[in-house]
C-alpha cells in the first residue's frame, strides 16, 4: 500500500547541506500497523511530512496505492492528501471558531462531494465513534487537550483514509488520557482496516505494531 524508494531529504544551511533523510526504502501493507521509533532528531517527523505529503523529498519516491504521491501536480496532491491521507498531529490544530462538528465535517466539505445534510450526520457519527456523541456543538475552547485529540481524530477519518499517520499523537497527555486516544487508534486499524504509521517514544505501544521501524541518523536502522 505504501512504498518509499530511495527517499532523501536535504536542508540548506549556512555550514552547507544537512541529510535529514538518508535514501530511505520502506514498505507497509494495507492494513498494518507500523510504529516508527527513535531519538530526537533521528528524522521520523520529517519522513511522516513526506509521507504525508507536507514536505517534498529532495529526491526518491513516495508511492501511496500505485499513486506517486510527489509526481501530481499541486493541486491534484493536494486532493489525493484530502481524499487518502488522514493526519493527528502532536498539536490539535482544530479551528477555534468551528464547533466540534464543523472541523470534523472540514474535509469532506474541501472534497465537495455530497449533499450537507449527509455530510453532518457522517461527522456527528464520527464523534460518537471517538466517544464525544454530545460535544457537536462544544467549540475547541470548552474541551480538555483529550477531547481535542478525539475530534482530531474523527476528523482524520471523514474522508475514509486509506492511511492514517499520527505523529507523537498523546505527547502532552496525562498517561490514563494517552491510552484512551492509542486504544481508539489500534480500534481504527483493526476495525475498519485503516493503515496506521505512529511515530510515538512508548517502546510498550510500538511492541503492539506490526511493524517496528528504527530510525536513527536519518536512516533505518537494521
Amino acid at each position: 500500500m505504501l512504498a518509499c524508494r530511495a527517499l532523501a531529504k536535504r536542508f540548506e544551511t549556512d555550514r552547507g547541506p544537512v541529510g535529514a533523510i538518508r535514501g530511505i526504502d520502506l514498505d507497509v501493507a494495507a492494513g498494518q500497523f507500523a510504529a516508527v521509533v527513535g531519538r530526537s532528531g533521528s528524522g521520523k517527523s520529517t519522513l511522516m511530512a513526506m509521507i504525508g505529503g507536507l514536505s517534498r523529498p529532495s529526491s526518491g519516491q513516495v508511492m501511496i496505492d500505485d499513486t506517486d504521491i510527489w509526481g501530481l501536480g499541486d493541486d491534484a496532491a493536494a486532493r489525493f492528501r484530502n481524499a487518502n491521507i488522514g493526519y493527528v498531529f502532536q498539536i490539535a490544530s482544530l479551528l477555534p471558531t468551528l464547533r466540534a462538528i464543523d472541523n470534523v465535517a472540514l474535509p469532506a466539505r474541501l472534497k465537495a462531494h455530497g449533499r450537507r445534510d449527509d455530510i453532518a450526520a457522517a461527522a456527528a457519527q464520527l464523534l460518537a465513534d471517538v466517544g464525544l456523541a454530545s460535544y457537536l456543538d462544544a467549540y475547541p475552547s470548552e474541551m480538555s487537550s483529550g477531547e481535542h485529540r478525539r475530534v482530531v481524530i474523527a476528523r482524520a477519518l471523514m474522508n475514509d483514509p486509506v492511511l492514517l499517520l499520527a505523529d507523537e499523537p498523546t505527547s502532552d497527555l496525562d498517561e490514563q488520557t494517552e491510552q484512551e486516544i492509542m486504544e481508539l487508534l489500534l480500534k481504527i486499524n483493526r476495525q475498519r482496516g485503516t493503515t496506521l504509521i505512529l511515530v510515538t517514544h512508548n517502546l510498550a505501544l510500538a511492541a503492539e505494531a506490526q511493524k517496528v521501524i528504527h530510525m536513527a541518523g536519518g536512516t533505518i536502522a537494521p
